[in-house]
């Protein structure tokens, strides 16, 4: 099995910061790509930003300039920064990836973390 947990959600106030963290632990071989994506109550679940295993990095169109995605391979553990908040970003944040896991099973799987809360007052 294998485990996402993030953490480093919160209130803050509009133009703040706050960095999300998700760590990936278990049954571990590797890890391609992870990433973020939101949902706002009432909207479908949006892409954040995403980022390969060679740090190639995506983002959604909302959050260019403002958010950077970032992993630490050796810690299995990928970071959100996001600066500039706005209320418009207030959402659940879940962390997912995708992950080979160990042998024998060696077999890929698409991971999702349980969310955290971001709420940006204005």
């Amino acid at each position: 099995q294998v485990q996402l947990v993030e953490s480093g959600g919160g209130l803050v106030q509009a133009g703040g910061s706050l960095r999300l963290s998700c760590a990936a632990s278990g049954s571990i071989f590797s890890i391609n790509a992870m990433g973020w994506y939101r949902q706002a109550p009432g909207k479908q679940r949006e892409l954040v930003a995403t980022i390969t295993s060679g740090s190639s990095t995506k983002y959604g169109d909302s959050v260019k300039g403002r958010f950077t995605i970032s992993r630490d391979n050796a810690k299995n553990t990928v970071y959100l920064q996001m600066n500039s908040l706005k209320p418009e970003d207030t959402a659940v944040y879940y962390c997912n990836a995708v992950v080979r896991t160990t042998p024998p099973n060696f077999r890929y799987l698409e991971v999702w973390g349980q969310g955290t809360l971001v709420t940006v007052s204005s």
